[in-house]
């Protein structure tokens, strides 16, 4: 078992550092709203930090997941940060999903003061979480590696190194890549489907047995049919996500057609009000 720090205790973080807890490791954890670092201890034990740094002292791991780049540098090279507490030996694990360089940017940083880093954002969103069987893709070194990853066991189904610092958040971006596409697919087909007269249903349980099945058919189809979408991946936040993925598309030269067109298909899904979402509402463009 190791003593641990979880920073950011929002619907991944929350549930991600009570499985923490619920294996035995000895969990610390701070939030930016302290009430909810109340909550989290009065349900699950471990302690509660006044700063990311008092966390992160004395910790064998760090673990983060905040909103963003911005979010990701206050909460560890703030005044307050976690690397003022994060001792020599120790490493910092961000599930964020951010951008490769600020992994590369904390990377560099862990070095300079003989500790580890390895970015390790996640696939299988808040039903993930709560569940303990997320997708983990990480970038690091395969040392740093080895020793996070039994722990990430608590809470994940799959864990990959994927490469070095970067590579994890790469990876997450060829996530958030395909899923737009799949899913504005699936709202352009689901939509022909309604004005055709079919049965969506019927048509769902037939088309998910063959090639076009997906998991986004088949967690997703029934409740986009239903017009319902007040669960789950907020629009808001795939539009950060694809924003980033945009980004380093920019920059390595990587044509991004559907994602750039989808990116502004959620602009409209927001303009219509649907900030909080689920990513599935791409049909209600449709309609």
């Amino acid at each position: 078992m190791a003593r641990v720090a979880f920073i950011g205790l929002g619907v991944m973080g929350y549930p991600m550092a009570g499985h923490l807890a619920a294996k035995g490791h000895e969990v610390t954890v701070f939030n930016r709203t302290a009430a909810k670092a109340e909550a989290w201890t009065a349900q699950h034990g471990g302690a509660r930090a006044e700063t990311p740094a008092a966390a992160a002292d004395g910790a064998e791991i760090v673990f983060a997941c905040v909103g963003n780049d911005e979010d990701l540098r206050a909460v560890t090279l703030g005044a307050d940060g976690a690397f003022s507490g994060l001792a020599k030996g120790a490493i910092l694990v961000d599930h964020t999903t951010a951008s490769a360089e600020v992994a590369r940017e904390l990377n560099e940083a862990a070095q300079a003061q003989g500790a580890g880093f390895v970015d390790a954002p996640v696939s299988g969103g808040q039903a993930g979480a709560e569940n303990g069987v997320l997708t983990v893709m990480c970038g690091g070194s395969e040392a740093d590696f080895a020793r996070v990853e039994p722990v990430i066991a608590a809470y994940a189904k799959s864990c990959r190194l994927m490469g070095p610092a970067g590579a994890g958040q790469l990876t997450k971006m060829v996530n958030q890549i395909c899923i737009a596409g799949l899913l504005q697919a699936l709202s352009e087909g689901l939509a022909f489907a309604e004005r055709a007269g079919l049965d969506g249903e019927l048509v769902l349980d037939v088309i998910s047995k063959g090639a076009a099945g997906s998991w986004q058919m088949e967690n997703r189809g029934s409740t986009m049919l239903a017009d319902k979408f007040d669960f789950g991946f907020a629009v808001d936040w795939m539009r950060k996500d694809l924003g980033i993925c945009l980004a380093e598309a920019n920059a390595n030269g990587a044509p991004l057609p559907v994602t750039a067109l989808v990116d502004q298909f959620y602009k409209e899904v927001q303009g219509k009000g649907g900030n909080r979402w689920d990513t599935s509402s791409l049909i209600r463009r449709l309609r």
